[in-house]
């Protein structure tokens, strides 16, 4: 998302695409259409996923909705997470519109801004959630705000199962994605133990080039 100067009057009890500012138009598959409008008189953001209505994913869209009002809920109050404002007919979610810019588009970004990206980060695993889907155009930086956003693909689990591999994983991937943002923007070479993160484990390798030759088998098949 770009960065908005809100123009809109926020008199709009109704949320339609004739009183709206779209942001972003969804054109994958369960992508949904994000635009700004105005909801009890409150500037919202809205991820709609209205054009599944009445389609067999219409079952799906819902559910992403209702995951992702989920973890925000756990979030409520938390300053680097947008507010959930509710869902509006099931498939649309509404959320607290962040002003600012997405992380990179400034000319500089201080190193505060990036200490704030990694203690959020590391405040959402504290509280047993991954993101899962970490880039610049999913942090938003409002003066000292650090916002993170798309929580489309995070994931909780129960405090038993936090130290399973695969958690232990998606927790480095978003450690290293943060540390991948800061080290691209900055150019700095990556430290010791920037490095050590960086570094998929053996495990994750073993995966992905046994995923690599199965799908250049399938291929020549």
């Amino acid at each position: 998302m770009t960065s908005l100067t809100l123009s809109l009057p926020c008199r709009l009890a109704a949320v339609s695409a004739d009183n709206a500012r779209l942001l972003k138009r969804g054109e994958r598959l369960l992508e949904p259409d994000v635009y700004l409008t105005c909801l009890d008189n409150v500037p919202t953001v809205m991820k709609d996923y209205s054009r599944y209505r009445r389609t067999p994913l219409a079952p799906l869209a819902r559910l992403l909705v209702r995951r992702e009002a989920r973890t925000l809920r756990r979030l409520r109050g938390w300053a680097h997470a947008p507010m959930l404002l509710g869902i509006v007919g099931g498939l649309a979610l509404a959320m607290e519109f962040v002003p600012g810019e997405p992380l990179g588009s400034q000319a500089r970004v201080d190193e505060d801004t990036f200490r704030r990206l990694r203690g959020a980060v590391v405040h959402l695993h504290a509280n047993g959630i991954t993101h899962n889907d970490l880039h610049p155009a999913n942090i938003m930086v409002d003066g000292e705000r650090v916002v993170l956003l798309d929580f489309t693909a995070s994931l909780r689990l129960p405090r038993w199962m936090r130290n399973a591999p695969l958690l232990r994983e998606l927790r480095r991937g978003d450690l290293a994605n943060a540390l991948k943002i800061e080290q691209r923007l900055t150019g700095r070479a990556p430290g010791g133990y920037t490095s050590s993160v960086l570094a998929d484990p053996r495990w994750v390798t073993a995966v992905r080039g046994g995923w690599k030759r199965l799908y250049r088998y399938l291929k020549r098949a």
